[in-house]
């Protein structure tokens, strides 16, 4: 079970390393997640996670976050180890319905669903660039 364990050095924390996938990362974006993804030197996947104060209050915001991490942690194995990953979630994706009731959050299948697909689409265009 440690192989999915979540430490500190699988985490995008300063601000540094933050700026440092976005300037050098490579980004796609699906209706619900925008995913940068750069090279790193560890060997190891990190990530990063990023949602805005647009998203919701702070329940909404750490419960995002937790779905996030989750995600990513139980994905470990099956995405390319080597690279940092940064998740940002789309505040549209969370607007209001039409009678002013709040947005569903999305749930856990849903954000790893679409996690897993940007990891996939994002690594085959870095394939085939490289041919």
């Amino acid at each position: 079970m440690k192989q999915f364990s979540f430490p500190k050095e699988k985490r995008l924390v300063n601000n540094r390393q933050f700026k440092a996938v976005l300037a050098r990362g490579r980004r796609l974006s699906n209706g619900l997640l925008t995913l940068y993804m750069a090279e790193n030197d560890c060997g190891y996947p990190r990530l990063g996670v990023s949602v805005s104060k647009s998203c919701g209050n702070a329940v909404v915001r750490n419960r995002l976050k937790r779905l996030l991490r989750e995600a990513f942690r139980q994905s470990q194995d099956s995405i390319p180890a080597g690279f940092d990953y940064l998740l940002m979630v789309s505040p549209q994706w969370l607007k209001k319905s039409r009678t002013g009731k709040a947005a569903r959050l999305p749930t856990f299948e849903q954000v790893k669903g679409s996690f897993l697909a940007l990891v996939q689409e994002l690594t085959r265009r870095d394939a085939s660039q490289r041919e």
